[in-house]
């Protein structure tokens, strides 16, 4: 995970969640191709408030002004989306 500066995007997912492993694998991949993106990984099972927005939506990917990708996506959207 990239943290060497404030993150542009966050993933909000879960431990227990295999589509929130697959999301952040996909993200990884673009962050290394692309060094001027980062991300942070929030699981919102620490927080009732995220779990109630997220529950049964994750894995998303929110940016910094607001916008969300929801799961299912491509890496064709991914990359849409971050680049």
């Amino acid at each position: 995970m990239k943290t060497a500066k404030q993150p542009a995007y966050t993933l909000f997912g879960t431990s227990a969640c295999h589509l929130c492993e697959v999301a952040q694998e996909m993200i990884e991949s673009l962050c290394e191709e692309n060094p001027q993106l980062n991300y942070e990984k929030v699981d919102i099972s620490d927080s009732e408030t995220l779990f109630a927005l997220y529950g049964i939506r994750i894995p998303v990917l929110r940016n910094a002004a607001g916008r969300e990708l929801g799961w299912p996506f491509s890496p064709a959207q991914l990359r849409e989306f971050m680049v």
